[in-house]
């Protein structure tokens, strides 16, 4: 994408009612929305989200399915996540948000039991162990998701990194956390969730033209 392109998206960005883009600062000192997303969605109904959300086609698409549910797309790049937005608004869903920010700092931007459910879709894997840090599912970020997740909420991974999902896998029967659902390869298992399977990004698609196998896990974490 050329700059101009990018320029003219975070301006765009700028106008749109369903996109918040805090500040670090902002949100160290204290985010305005945290435990407060229900007066920016104006109603008391449970919120998902989407971390690394890229294009927000997960956000849009699982919003579209339940209106009685809030959305929020996350991720760092403004310029992705503007496809979603824009389709959200053209579209009229008022169920759909989109947080420009870190992932480290979701703990800040949320309150405790602010969350229903996180999905987790096709993030880098961050192979090498000098970057497991950044692995999305790694403890330190599985507790980050606990603080702000209802008692009963859930967690979905979906990649096409067969790393990532043995990773995860090992991790959570590792700490004896509660494994619902995991799959390998979820296009040749006739028991996968409809919305692991109904719904695939643009860059799912693709792998699929590659014959990777799509990997699926719902999980849910007892850190508390």
């Amino acid at each position: 994408m050329g700059s101009k392109n990018k320029l003219k998206r975070f301006r765009e960005n700028e106008t749109f009612v369903n996109v918040v883009q805090p500040s670090r600062k902002e949100i160290l000192d204290g985010f305005h929305l945290k435990s407060k997303w229900n007066t920016f969605f104006k109603n008391n109904n449970p919120i998902i989200l989407e971390l690394g959300c890229g294009k927000g086609e997960y956000t849009v698409a699982l919003a579209k399915r339940n209106p009685n549910i809030n959305y929020i797309g996350i991720d760092i790049k403004g310029s992705r996540f503007w496809r979603g937005a824009k389709t959200a608004l053209d579209d009229k869903l008022d169920n759909v948000a989109f947080l420009r920010t870190q992932i480290e700092l979701i703990d800040m931007c949320f309150g405790v039991n602010e969350v229903s459910e996180i999905w987790i879709t096709f993030p880098d894997p961050q192979i090498k162990y000098k970057r497991m840090k950044h692995r999305l599912t790694n403890p330190e970020f599985l507790k980050k998701y606990q603080q702000i997740l209802t008692d009963e909420g859930v967690m979905h991974l979906k990649t096409d990194s067969e790393f990532l999902h043995g990773y995860t896998l090992g991790l959570l029967q590792e700490g004896n956390h509660e494994i619902i659902y995991a799959h390998h390869n979820i296009y040749i298992n006739s028991y996968s969730p409809l919305e692991a399977t109904e719904i695939k990004t643009f860059y799912e698609n693709q792998f699929l033209e590659q014959n990777k196998a799509i990997t699926y896990i719902k999980f849910r974490t007892l850190y508390k």
